[in-house]
């Protein structure tokens, strides 16, 4: 086998995650709810939330649903999910038809660089109760246990990525200069447990597209700002590409 086959799989992997019928360029709108059942575009029936549950009403195939938090139910072409998020509920409403997902024709990356963007650093856990403010691409804030960060160098430069996780494995949003040449404004930049040393590696080979870079009825977090450098990182995923017209 290839060395590059498990390369090759992920890749194909992570395309059909986002382009599948019902991927992450499915998703057509985002309807934040309340208690008062109402139409809303693209959805069939009515929608309200209430007693911690989405509930729908009148749809054609299902009849009334209620759906917990992240619960799906098909109707139709569509795929509907309760989403939740702060004490609030949202329909929303993949569906293959999306604009977005019908224009896209693949995710662009940056040309390998031999591990050049491979460094070797350190976790360092936050202190016991430390909190961080994160604040989503619509405004939204809200106040959450700190992970920690992760120290390494580049170049010879000093970097202390804020990272989020658990004990599956980190994450930091990052942005960088190489949004002022047509790459996406952020990237998601998965990072491995440390060792019992807090050693890691960063590799910003790993580093993806958001959601929110496929459709813009995501909430995605944004960069905090120790995760945003005025120096470009060209590695890992660039933009999505679409067809012209």
């Amino acid at each position: 086998m290839s060395s590059t086959a498990p390369e090759k799989t992920a890749v194909a992997a992570r395309w059909e995650a986002v382009s599948a019928p019902h991927g992450i360029a499915s998703l057509r709108h985002t309807h934040w709810l309340d208690q008062t059942p109402r139409a809303f575009e693209g959805a069939p029936g009515r929608w309200s939330a209430d007693a911690g549950e989405v509930r729908g009403t009148g749809l054609p195939e299902r009849g009334d649903v209620a759906l917990a938090p992240f619960e799906t139910v098909h109707e139709g072409r569509l795929l509907l999910r309760a989403f939740f998020r702060d004490g609030a509920f949202a329909l929303r409403v993949y569906d293959p038809e999306a604009p977005g997902r019908l224009s896209l024709t693949g995710i662009e990356t940056f040309p390998e660089s031999e591990g050049a963007w491979r460094f070797a650093g350190r976790f360092v856990p936050a202190s016991d109760g430390e909190q961080i403010t994160v604040r989503s691409v619509d405004g939204h804030e809200r106040a959450v246990a700190a992970t920690g960060t992760v120290a390494f160098e580049i170049g010879g430069t000093p970097v202390e990525l804020s990272v989020s996780g658990d004990d599956t494995g980190f994450e930091a949003v990052i942005a960088d200069a190489t949004a002022q040449d047509g790459a996406y404004r952020f990237r998601f930049l998965p990072i491995d447990l440390p060792g019992a040393d807090g050693a890691v590696t960063v590799d910003f080979a790993r580093a993806y597209l958001p959601p929110c870079a496929f459709s813009d009825q995501y909430v995605c977090p944004l960069p905090p700002a120790q995760n945003r450098f005025a120096f470009a990182i060209p590695a890992g995923e660039r933009r999505a590409l679409h067809a012209e017209g």
